[in-house]
């Protein structure tokens, strides 16, 4: 139970970017997996994931 807690947290950030629907999840996720082991790793792909627009916002503003 605490390993799943412990892994819970350690993609956080790949979770709450595929919750919000980011359009870069799929890099906030490459980021996390190899470098969120260090500590700036892990908050810089929390921070891409709290701060980044949806992908519907992102496509609209392109004009698509």
């Amino acid at each position: 139970m605490h390993l799943l807690f412990l892994v819970a947290l350690y993609f956080l950030p790949a979770i709450l970017a595929h919750a919000r629907h980011t359009h870069n999840a799929t890099g906030i996720l490459l980021l996390n997996l190899f470098l969120g082991w260090t500590f700036i790793g892990w908050i810089i792909a929390l921070l891409m994931a709290l701060f980044s627009a949806p992908y519907y916002a992102y496509y609209y503003r392109r004009g698509w």
